[in-house]
């Protein structure tokens, strides 16, 4: 007689799971600022502000930016340096730039009032798809597909389906079967936040807390013991290894010299637009000394320029390298030091400017170059 067939586990249907996790999210959300006062304008910020962004950091700046630009309006009105500077300390510039792009637009297309419509989000700058989704989804209820990193990941264990988020075809079910959880849901924008709520505090990248998963009964990772492998881990990117060399020179009264990097034509390159000491990107930068690294960031007195406005400063050397790492580079700072007496102004030129220590705030600083001045 032959063997039973093995059946295989029914994949569950996971669009049965959004009323469920709707039901849930009203006892365990969180209490966001972006939550107490629902709008299309705090919402187009703080979705642009939590990507690859923690949401204790959001927390810290969402409610001072929008006190400093309360409108769309507001947000568009004001200069790019402001928008750079109330953005300090969340990281990748870039999304501050392309939030006050999608202000303009917001203003020129739509009256100052963020659409509610997934296909008009699209179009505004830094607004993909699931940004779109999730703003007409939560903000204005449409039945809009979202996925992200946590959704993907709830989706993979509900249904067992191994391999890496980053896989093409795991994306594209994702999104295929979000819309059939936007489409079952009784509120698809509650259904969509719970959603996105449910994987990052419950079903977390390490350590989900299987325990206290109101879907457990339906997810295949855990009926097949495999909740830790799925999903399959993302290949680490190699970064770039960068050597910067640079000087914080400071005056007398604790001003510091500052430069603005460049922006580029479409705002891009590491840190564009934002304000630094001085700093020259050297190969053999770890091997330079006070003199050669003088020159080097034209504060030698061979700096170039008439007689009157060449400088020279004595750099000092600080022992070891300051590391930082962002996504895509390992960036190694070689740091000198110089005080200043006097008024330094042969020192402020070619767009560098002494900034002291009340005017800091108002300048938009990478969290590497707040590193170089408080080393």
């Amino acid at each position: 007689m032959a063997p039973p067939t093995r059946r295989p586990p029914r994949t569950p249907d996971l669009a049965s799971a959004a009323d469920p996790l709707a039901a849930w999210f009203e006892g365990a959300a969180r209490d966001l600022p972006w939550r107490r006062e629902r709008s299309g304008y705090h919402a187009l910020v703080s979705e642009l502000m939590l990507q690859q962004t923690q949401v204790s950091r959001v927390l810290e700046k969402f409610g001072p930016f929008v006190a400093r630009f309360p409108t769309v309006a507001a947000l568009a009105a004001a200069p790019e340096d402001e928008v750079l500077a109330a953005w300090q300390g969340l990281g990748y510039y870039r999304r501050a730039r392309l939030l006050h792009a999608a202000a303009k637009a917001v203003v020129e297309r739509h009256g100052g009032v963020v659409p509610g419509d997934p296909e008009a989000l699209l179009a505004l700058p830094g607004v993909g798809r699931y940004t779109a989704g999730a703003i007409a989804s939560i903000a204005f209820g449409a039945r809009a597909p979202i996925v992200d990193g946590n959704v993907t990941r709830v989706f993979q264990r509900l249904a067992a389906r191994e391999g890496s988020a980053s896989d093409p075809a795991i994306a594209a079910w994702a999104w295929g079967e979000a819309g059939r959880f936007a489409a079952a849901a009784h509120a698809p924008g509650t259904s969509n936040e719970a959603l996105m709520e449910f994987g990052a505090t419950v079903c977390t990248p390490a350590a989900p807390r299987c325990h206290a998963c109101p879907l457990r009964g339906m997810c295949g990772a855990a009926a097949a013991g495999k909740v830790d492998a799925i999903p399959a881990p993302k290949k680490r990117v190699a970064r770039r290894e960068l050597v910067l060399v640079t000087a914080r020179v400071v005056r007398g009264d604790g001003a510091v010299l500052l430069e603005q990097r460049p922006s580029g034509p479409k705002g891009g390159g590491l840190w564009a637009g934002l304000w630094q000491p001085p700093a020259v990107e050297s190969a053999d930068g770890e091997a330079m000394g006070e003199v050669a690294a003088a020159e080097l960031l034209g504060l030698g007195s061979g700096a170039g320029g008439t007689s009157s406005t060449r400088a020279a400063v004595g750099l000092t050397r600080l022992e070891g390298i300051v590391p930082f790492a962002t996504t895509h580079r390992a960036v190694r700072f070689v740091v000198f030091t110089a005080a200043v007496r006097g008024r330094g102004d042969a020192l402020a030129t070619n767009g560098r400017r002494w900034v002291t220590p009340e005017e800091l705030p108002g300048y938009a600083l990478s969290n590497a170059a707040k590193r170089v001045l408080e080393a």
